[in-house]
């Protein structure tokens, strides 16, 4: 998945006092996208370091991998500020969640710091009173300095389910977006809990009814700002689909030798797919 980059490890830590040095990453935002250099046939993935800019950028720190800085500038940079020459670009998020891109946990950092470079960039101001937030100097927060509203990065929590029926898992497609073979999912609404989000998905879905759930892994998904949770469960009585229309364009029961597999190993879903696919579940 994603975010297994070992024997590299994140270090989320709040550290407001961390200063950028010359060889400091520096990631650009700016529309949903990136500013990267894409080399070798465009499948490793390099980006700016502070000694890179000629001009003097406002850097939030935002995580370490190792011994590497990130940090964050959402600067409405004029292209006079940014070293182009050497081939850097913006690429969206969909570019980059959508290709082959090495090392991967240059690739985790894209997907875990568009999360924050989002919740920057919406809660500029107090959703209560409109007063332009300040920096909470203790903790990753933003803080109204009139009504202390405190404001913490979003997280979304959601289900990933395998149906399995015997030797057979139920693959779904999306009608938008996402072309290739995915799981049920959604997200869990007030007052419920995880396991009822997998029921409910699951008969919303597909009209299925589910027993014996089984919680397999969660995945930090910054890309929607979610905490996935997995889940194998099994179809209970009647398996016959039937599918809603309006979310999905696909949905069937599909032997394991047969399961097509997503083309990157980012996902929680591949990876629940996959291990059903070798029989290890």
């Amino acid at each position: 998945m994603i975010q297994d980059i070992f024997p590299k490890q994140l270090n989320n830590s709040f550290q407001p006092s961390l200063q950028p040095y010359a060889d400091s990453i520096v990631l650009v935002y700016k529309n949903d996208s990136f500013l990267v250099k894409l080399e070798s046939s465009e499948s490793q993935i390099k980006f700016p370091k502070v000694k890179d800019f000629r001009n003097n950028l406002n850097l939030t720190y935002l995580f370490s991998i190792d011994n590497e800085d990130f940090f964050l500038s959402t600067d409405a940079l004029e292209p006079n500020n940014i070293i182009f020459s050497d081939g850097y670009s913006f690429y969206d998020i969909v570019k980059l969640r959508n290709s082959t891109l090495s090392p991967k946990y240059y690739v985790f950092a894209i997907f875990t710091a568009i999360q924050l470079a989002r919740w920057y960039e919406n809660t500029k101001f107090c959703g209560k009173c409109g007063t332009p937030n300040e920096y909470s100097k203790t903790e990753r927060a933003r803080v109204c300095p009139v009504c202390s509203n405190t404001i913490y990065p979003r997280i979304n929590p959601a289900v990933i389910v395998g149906v399995t029926n015997g030797e057979k898992l139920l693959l779904t497609k999306y009608r938008k977006g996402f072309a290739h073979n995915a799981l049920v999912a959604g997200f869990t609404e007030i007052g419920e809990t995880v396991e009822e989000t997998v029921i409910r998905e699951v008969q919303e879905e597909t009209g299925l009814k589910v027993k014996n759930l089984r919680y397999y892994k969660s995945q930090p998904w910054g890309v929607a700002s979610d905490i996935l949770l997995g889940f194998f469960c099994d179809v209970d009585g009647d398996d016959t689909i039937t599918m809603d229309e309006s979310e999905l364009k696909y949905a069937q029961w599909v032997p394991r030798n047969e399961i097509e597999l997503q083309p990157q190993d980012y996902s929680l879903t591949n990876e629940m797919m996959k291990i059903f696919k070798e029989g290890l579940i």
